[in-house]
């Protein structure tokens, strides 16, 4: 299905879910902000956001235009920070989905 009104950077997406511990969730937040200037680096990242979700959950958005770019992040810097602190911060592993955009206003 194609919807013109997807910009062509955003048509593909992960969206993840991350459950800290509570005794770690600052670092957590310290984690996801720093990795921020991680995302910036990424020219195949056309969009990223960190979420707090609740107390403990938080959460990481971000859109790509292909399957290649998508890829890449997820074999990113941001992606391997946050599986090596895993064990230590997180109650389980980070659970990340693939998502089709299927609308979008970025403006």
């Amino acid at each position: 299905m194609s919807n013109d009104s997807i910009p062509p950077a955003t048509r593909l997406g992960l969206l993840a879910r991350i459950e800290a511990r509570p005794e770690y969730t600052h670092e957590v937040e310290e984690l996801l902000t720093g990795a921020l200037a991680l995302a910036q680096e990424e020219s195949g990242t056309a969009v990223w956001f960190a979420l707090r979700l609740g107390p403990t959950t938080f959460g990481i958005f971000d859109a790509f235009a292909t399957e290649e770019d998508r890829g890449a992040h997820l074999q990113g810097k941001i992606a391997a920070a946050l599986m090596e602190n895993a064990p230590k911060l997180l109650v389980e592993a980070p659970e990340i989905l693939p998502v089709d955009i299927l609308a979008a206003k970025l403006s």
